[in-house]
């Protein structure tokens, strides 16, 4: 069971009943709301069969507030957070055999294959005794999605999308003094062409199977959190 809260003052849900809490509210008011999850998918892979997993896949555009959010989530409710851009980043820098793979594709400007950070996500997983995962930035495409649920043997509780209007995100990142030193409006449209291109399918594909929870972000100076209650 999941509790969803929010800050009404400075964001908004996508759904019916936080537009109605706002006319019933006020703009300055909060509403939480309860939803019952599906329960894990249970399949052939090591971890589903030793852990009672419960996993939630974070999705957002560079500049969304995902990252803040996931961060909030950590804190308050004791998830444990796997980044998968960072999880990668953390395998280049060990200088293993498969980080200097990683990085070699990554020069050459090939996509690193799906079942490669799948299985960092699976060792850092395994790396701890908690059954609550934060999956951020994953899966990425289609791809990604299938390798996880064969390679992983679940599927997730529930994913989160934050979706932020184009231009609100690309002030978020111009402002913000973190992420790609060449940054400019031009390259982060192309990213943002990118991310909807590849990340789409799969936010179709959860939101046909009821697991997909829209978070619709409105302002730069947006507060949200999302309160776990499982």
């Amino acid at each position: 069971m999941w509790r969803r809260a929010a800050s009404l003052s400075s964001s908004i849900f996508s759904s019916s009943s936080s537009r109605r809490a706002l006319r019933d509210r006020g703009a300055y008011s909060s509403k939480a709301m309860e939803f019952s999850s599906a329960e894990p998918f249970k399949g052939e892979g090591c971890l589903s069969k030793e852990k009672n997993l419960y996993i939630t896949f974070v999705l957002g555009g560079p500049g969304s507030g995902k990252g803040t959010q996931c961060a909030k989530i950590v804190e308050n409710f004791g998830y444990t957070h796997l980044s998968a851009g960072e999880l990668l980043r953390q395998e280049i820098a060990s200088n293993s055999e498969d980080g200097v793979m990683i990085l070699d594709m990554i020069k050459e400007g090939k996509i690193v294959p799906s079942e490669v950070t799948v299985k960092l996500i699976q060792k850092g997983m395994e790396s701890c005794d908690n059954g609550k995962f934060l999956i951020d930035g994953f899966p990425r495409n289609e791809e990604n999605r299938t390798a996880f649920e064969q390679i992983i043997g679940a599927e997730p509780n529930i994913v989160l999308f934050f979706d932020c209007p184009e231009e609100e995100m690309i002030k978020r990142v111009l402002n913000r003094n973190e992420g790609r030193v060449d940054d400019n409006i031009e390259t982060i449209r192309k990213r943002l062409k990118v991310f909807a291109a590849s990340h789409y399918p799969v936010i179709d594909y959860y939101s046909k199977k009821g697991k997909l929870c829209k978070v619709a972000i409105v302002y730069l100076t947006a507060t949200f959190w999302f309160c776990i209650d499982h």
